[in-house]
């Protein structure tokens, strides 16, 4: 037997940016506590509103199916005394299965050892029974930051709670949570439907609430009809409305009965920048901006209301009312700050903390613009020119406009300076100096734009590595791990030959710190280890990534290439080198000579590390035709690594397979010969220090 299950919460209105992730987690909460209970089911489906989650469970079972149990307890010979009475052993496992000591069988282990033995049915529990810490199990995992109380509750949610429905069958599972008991009744639109709705079954749930209620329950589905009425309604206004899917699904998520509305402002406001006028109608009235055909602004906008209004036009004008004063600030913003030239606000950043250990954000400025001018002639940009934007880069931030809107950080600098008659290039750099923002956003278009930004991100990796606030555990304030990734991307995409070694050095250096000198080794190394580790979760996640895995990786970290793309060279010819037989075979050779050299690193590695080898003393044919293929490859390889030709190198060292085999079947290596030994040693040293030029190969599986 089996019957639907539905579970709603009532809630005042949710937090419309998290309004998805808790319906996702509560579905699989509930979900995932089903199935560890065993309690079969049918297909689920999600709900979530403002003010409401709820799940619908389709043939949910009654009750769990019973259980053959079966328990080894103590062994015989202490289970029953000399009278054969039992022992308090016996009777504390025989209690603890519920059974007398008379009921308990033996079974014996692989070594014949006598246990004695419980077998028996668990009858599985009822649905009704177990539904509610079901359900309280996944409120409590609900990935909210910070949970609140309301009035003289102990509750703890994420917003107060005003309901809650849970219906197996037509049967209401008794229950109480969050302050309040449960009921078979939902609540309608607030203003449209207020009252109780009373369920029959929990199937008649999407309908009822739809048709009675004035609510679309169904998340994707009131998205659909939103943005459905969006489209239409630029339409009929000869414009294409601009929806992001993050503002598309906070509307979705505002709204429980979505009803579309134009507005109109003042055309006047279309002198302002584009990003001004967007922000302005988004960002902060969650409004849809509107387009003509050419991609120039439309003075309207697009709102959508949470009520089917007799009365539109109020709507209209009450939107039209709040709108209008908001884009008049930031005119008056737009103005005021062209008064004076964006470099005349240099001198002002002095008086910006960017970080109390660190200085001012004018401190920082001269930092980024150091290393923006030595970056910019590594890759060969205009290094006054990268300077100079990395020297206003952080003006804006004093702008009574990026004041008002924080995003428009770098945006706003570009204005700015094409308004004070700053070169274009420079001005797109102060822009894209915060490229890329996050995951998939665009990169600077410019070489100084890449040079700014990975300023910008380097001075700030060494300057919170080096007061020790590095990123742990999901912790990260400062969004180092965003700009690792940046400088990853901005190298690899657009192809940067750039030292990352010495650029972090010279970063380090530069931090305003008394104990940085002596630190800057091991902070170069943390930072770098740090930048490499993201590499690594790229290569290591990618469905390309073409067969990389941690251990070649590692093979390749050890050698500590400066350059990220010389590191992302070696690494692809190295998986393809192992995918060889030549490869396969002298990977597990350097694993081989790795152990030996360090077995015999207490007294002979000295002398196999760093003594030449004395030819005389090469008495086996083996090791002469290893030392001979040795010294005939060596030259021209080490001129391969250098020119980073490594398919070429790889392939020059197949050709030591034979050699390298016939060695370890034919010499004896530990000799008991000491100066023999030691000449063995060194050669195999000198062997794996030629593979150790790309990739040390004792690294990889083998």
């Amino acid at each position: 037997m089996n019957r639907d299950f539905l579970v709603e919460l009532g809630t005042e209105e949710l937090p419309p940016k998290a309004l998805r992730t808790l319906e996702r987690a509560f579905a699989d909460g509930v979900i995932a506590r089903l199935k560890e209970l065993a309690l079969k089911h049918g297909a689920a489906t999600s709900y979530a509103t403002p003010r409401r989650l709820a799940l619908l469970v389709r043939r949910l079972s009654l009750r769990q199916p019973d259980q053959e149990i079966t328990r080894r307890g103590p062994p015989r010979k202490l289970s029953f005394d000399a009278a054969g009475a039992p022992t308090r052993a016996a009777l504390a496992f025989a209690n603890s299965c519920g059974v007398p000591v008379e009921a308990l069988g033996t079974e014996r282990d692989a070594s014949g050892n006598e246990y004695l033995r419980y077998s028996g049915r668990k009858s599985g529990a009822a649905a009704a029974e177990l539904l509610p810490g079901v359900v309280q199990g996944a409120l409590d995992a609900l990935p909210i930051p910070r949970r609140m109380r309301w009035g003289a509750l102990e509750a703890q949610f994420v917003r107060p709670v005003h309901w809650l429905l849970m219906l197996h069958g037509s049967e209401l599972i008794p229950a109480s949570m969050l302050g309040v008991s449960a009921g078979t009744a939902s609540f309608g639109h607030r203003f449209m439907a207020p009252g109780a709705l009373k369920l029959r079954s929990p199937a008649s749930y999407a309908r009822i609430l739809q048709q009675r209620g004035r609510v679309l329950p169904v998340f994707d589905e009131r998205q659909r009809i939103l943005r459905s009425q969006v489209e239409s309604l630029a339409a009929t206004l000869q414009g294409r409305a601009l929806i992001s899917d993050a503002l598309l699904d906070e509307v979705t998520s505002l709204v429980e009965w979505p009803v579309a509305i134009a507005g109109q402002f003042d055309a006047r406001f279309l002198a302002l920048p584009r990003e001004v006028l967007i922000s302005t109608l988004q960002d902060h009235q969650r409004y849809f901006a509107l387009e003509q055909a050419n991609g120039e602004l439309m003075p309207w906008f697009i709102t959508v209301s949470n009520i089917d209004s007799p009365e539109p036009a109020v709507v209209r004008a009450g939107n039209e009312r709040v709108v209008r004063p908001r884009l008049a600030d930031a005119e008056f913003f737009w103005r005021q700050d062209r008064r004076q030239p964006l470099s005349s606000r240099l001198e002002g950043l002095e008086a910006v903390t960017y970080q109390a250990q660190l200085g001012s954000q004018a401190s920082r400025t001269r930092r980024i613009a150091a290393l923006a001018e030595a970056i910019a002639a590594s890759i060969g940009a205009d290094a006054a020119a990268a300077a100079r934007a990395a020297t206003l880069c952080k003006c804006d931030l004093s702008t009574a406009m990026v004041g008002e809107f924080p995003e428009l950080q770098g945006i706003m600098g570009r204005y700015y300076a094409l308004a004070d008659g700053e070169p274009a290039a420079v001005a797109e750099a102060i822009r894209e100096h915060y490229l890329p923002r996050g995951a998939g956003d665009a990169l600077p278009g410019s070489a100084i734009g890449d040079a700014v930004a990975l300023a910008d991100k380097i001075d700030a990796l060494a300057g919170i590595f080096a007061i020790g606030q590095k990123p742990s555990g999901t912790r990260d304030p400062f969004a180092l791990r965003r700009a690792a990734i940046g400088v990853l991307r901005i190298v690899l995409e657009h192809e940067r030959e750039l030292d990352l070694l010495a650029l972090l050095e010279r970063a380090v250096r530069q931090v305003p710190l008394p104990d940085v000198a002596a630190r800057t080794a091991a902070l170069v190394g943390e930072i770098y280890d740090f930048i490499v580790e993201r590499l690594r979760a790229q290569h290591l996640e990618r469905a390309d990534s073409g067969g990389v895995s941690t251990e070649m990786f590692d093979a390749v970290l050890a050698t500590r290439p400066g350059s990220l793309l010389d590191f992302d060279a070696r690494l692809r010819e190295l998986v393809a080198f192992t995918r060889t037989p030549e490869g396969a075979s002298l990977a597990a050779a350097n694993k081989r000579i790795a152990n030996i050299l360090r077995k015999s690193a207490p007294a002979a590695a000295p002398a196999g590390a760093t003594h030449a080898i004395r030819t005389e003393l090469l008495r086996e044919p083996a090791e002469q035709e290893l030392h001979r293929a040795l010294d005939g490859l060596r030259a021209p390889v080490e001129a391969l690594i250098r020119e980073r030709q490594y398919a070429a190198a790889f392939d020059r060292l197949a050709g030591l397979r034979s050699s390298v085999d016939q060695f370890f079947d034919r010499v004896l290596v530990n000799d008991p010969d000491e100066a023999l030994r030691n000449n063995r040693l060194a050669l195999l040293a000198q062997l794996r220090a030629l593979f150790a030029g790309i990739a040390d190969l004792s690294r990889l599986p083998g």
